[in-house]
């Protein structure tokens, strides 16, 4: 999908991509860490296609079962019970993969 958005040549959304590319980048913060922020923020945000990208991208990053359910309680703990319904699909998701 991403290839059809770039078709059009919009700098906004270009720039905005790129910001998003460079936001993920090893720093002071190493990849695996921020992926699990962003999942954090995720949950707490209730967005499920946001959550199943930083689950994915977590696991290509290294973060075991035990580590997500860390990042899950935090971010049921910051969201209250209203992320129980997207922390269900989460772990659904990453029983998905991980039957890969």
């Amino acid at each position: 999908m991403n290839e059809r958005i770039f078709e059009h040549d919009n700098q906004v959304v270009r720039r905005f991509f790129a910001l998003d590319t460079q936001t993920y980048k090893s720093g002071a913060l190493d990849l695996k860490t921020k992926e699990l922020l962003g999942l954090v923020a995720s949950l707490v945000l209730r967005c499920d296609d946001c959550i199943s990208y930083h689950i994915a991208q977590c696991r290509d990053a290294g973060v075991d079962r035990n580590e997500f359910f860390e990042a899950f309680s935090v971010g049921l703990v910051v969201g209250g019970s209203i992320v129980i319904p997207h922390l269900r699909r989460a772990v659904d998701f990453l029983d998905r993969l991980e039957a890969e």
